[in-house]
Formats: C-alpha cells, sequence, structure tokens
C-alpha cells in the first residue's frame, strides 16, 4: 500500500504488480489453480487452456510452470510485445487469433479458439476467468482483506473492470465491512460491460466486448468511463509525480479518482480513498509510455471525435 499526496483526498494505491508475476491477476490465476486441482479436475495430465489480453496469461504461465502442467494461452494483437514474448518463453505452445469479432475487439475469437482447443485436447481445463466463482473468491478472501489490514476504513474504492472477477470479490467483502464505502467501477471508452456503443480498444487489462458474469455479481455504486487517452496521461502523472510506473488499468483507475473529485468537491471531512494499480508499466514501454504510439492514440482519438460530430450534425 502506498499512499499518495493528494489536495482533497487521502488516496492509498494498492500495488498488486508487486505479486510474483506482476499483476492483480495472481490472485485468481492461483486460487482457480489450487480449487481446481483439489477438486481432481487437474491432474498432471491435463493441459489448462485459457483466452487471455496478457496478465492472466502471465500468471497462469507461471503457476503452471511451477506446478508441473501444461498451458496453452490464447492471445490477440493488443498483447503487449514483452507479454508475449515472456509467455512464449514459458509455454511450448501459444495460440494468437488474428480476427476481430462482431465488436470489434478479439474477445469473442480468443473464446471461440478456446472452445477449439478445450475439443482437440484429450485432457484440458478451461479457468474461464469471465464467469469463474474461484477467480471472485480470490479476491473476496485475499486482495480484500489485505486492503481491510492495511488501508481501511475505506469511503471510496475504485476498481477498473475487464472480467468482472476482482471488482465482484472486492465489493462484497469491503461492503461487508465497510457498508457506506463507495465502490466506483471504472471502464474504458468501447467497453460493452456498463452498456456503452463498443469500438477499437488498444490498451489489454481494462474493459470488454462481452458483459462478464462476475460483473453482474458485483456491488457498484457507480461508474467512471475513462478515455484511453486520459488514461495515458493519467500513467504519466503517476511516473513524474510518484514515481508509480503502471499500467494503463491502473491509469484508467487514478484518471477516474480525480475526475470523480473535480466534479464532486469532498466536504470538510477528507474521505479515504483507494484503488488498485493492477500490473507494472514495463509491458506498457512501447505503448502507453512510447510518444509516438501516444501520438498516434492522439490522432486517431481526434478522427474518430470528428466523425462523431459529423453523423451528430
Amino acid at each position: 500500500m502506498v499512499p499518495l499526496a493528494d489536495a482533497q483526498c487521502d488516496i492509498v494505491a494498492k500495488l498488486e504488480f508487486c505479486n510474483p508475476a506482476g499483476s492483480t491477476k495472481d490472485r485468481s490465476a492461483l486460487w482457480i489453480l489450487e480449487r481446481a486441482i483439489g477438486r481432481g479436475e487437474i491432474t498432471h495430465d491435463t493441459t489448462v487452456v485459457e483466452s487471455s489480453s496478457g496478465n492472466f496469461a502471465l500468471a497462469l504461465a507461471f503457476y503452471c510452470r511451477m506446478l508441473g502442467l501444461s498451458f496453452v494461452p490464447v492471445i490477440d494483437p493488443n498483447c503487449n510485445e514483452a507479454t508475449e514474448a515472456q509467455l512464449r518463453l514459458l509455454c511450448e505452445r501459444v495460440e494468437k487469433v488474428s480476427v476481430r469479432d462482431t465488436a470489434g475487439s478479439y474477445l469473442k475469437s480468443r473464446l471461440s479458439r478456446v472452445q477449439e482447443l478445450l475439443g482437440d485436447l484429450d485432457s484440458a481445463y478451461w479457468p474461464n476467468q469471465y464467469a469463474n466463482p474461484d477467480a471472485r473468491d480470490a479476491h473476496y478472501r485475499f486482495t480484500a482483506g489485505e486492503l481491510i489490514a492495511q488501508a481501511g476504513p475505506l469511503d471510496y474504492l475504485f476498481v477498473g473492470v475487464g472480467t468482472g472477477g476482482t471488482i465482484a470479490g472486492l465489493s462484497h467483502r469491503i461492503k461487508e465491512t465497510y457498508p457506506r464505502c463507495v465502490i466506483v467501477a471504472v471502464d474504458t471508452e468501447g467497453s460493452v460491460i456498463f452498456g456503452g456503443p463498443p469500438k477499437k480498444r488498444r490498451i489489454p487489462g481494462i474493459g470488454s466486448s462481452i458483459v462478464p458474469p462476475l460483473c453482474g455479481e458485483a456491488l457498484i455504486d457507480q461508474v467512471e468511463i475513462v478515455s484511453e487517452v486520459r488514461a495515458v496521461e493519467a500513467c504519466g502523472v503517476l511516473v513524474a509525480k510518484y514515481g508509480l510506473y503502471a499500467g494503463g488499468s491502473t491509469g484508467s483507475s487514478y484518471a477516474a479518482v480525480q475526475d470523480h473529485f473535480a466534479r464532486h468537491r469532498p466536504g470538510a471531512r477528507r474521505p479515504r480513498v483507494a484503488f488498485i494499480a493492477a500490473d507494472r508499466g514495463q509491458a506498457y514501454a512501447q505503448t502507453v509510455y512510447n510518444p509516438a504510439w501516444v501520438r498516434q492514440l492522439r490522432s486517431e482519438a481526434v478522427k474518430a471525435s470528428d466523425v462523431e460530430a459529423l453523423a451528430v450534425n
């Protein structure tokens, strides 16, 4: 837990990128594997197969290697180069889809390939991070437990949403302990989770082209939608002001904190606010922290805005 100096709030960042494989996905990956092994759903002959934009695949690759299990990740072009290179070192086989789905993303294409692999392999297990209750329970037990012990009491908790497991687990445990804590779901433009129109997304780890079942189990009070340009700006602030070199979803969450309290000024009492720093910045060196990539992102955002304005007029 790292406190961040702020004019309006007492902010603490929970550095989930300090986990062994580098992200909050360590929690769900290890717990899902442990539970499945305990139930006999995974044996040493089982191949684990999963769709991931990066972090969950890295976590599964790490823990499967430690447990002596075979793992086949299904990734897409939005997976960072560094992440893909690491996966190819850890896994004998990596599947990469290249066809966008009807929502303009790759998630449905990845899930389709997962189903094909499950049918082809003799003994396979799909963790299904989008619907597996063990993913939710990992964050209920461990992530939330640490927040309560080290950062509470909390008035606000901001959580980036992708598969929904993190916010589902956190929200229930935090609400049980601090019923008045406001749970703010952070999503990105182009994600359909909260009913927004689908469009091309470039930053992995946040947002989705489907509504994950676990997200429906979360206790959400408010939703903040953050543009990818705004997320990149916030990543820059985190590095420059606090020395935190974090990934795109962390930038989205920090931007959501700042945007929320810019609109809703706190009263006399400074609120206690926490957000999740989900992964490290190293994997984003060629994207979020690359000036040329950021210029291209800004240019595409301006063009898209101009097209939308013409359509309205």
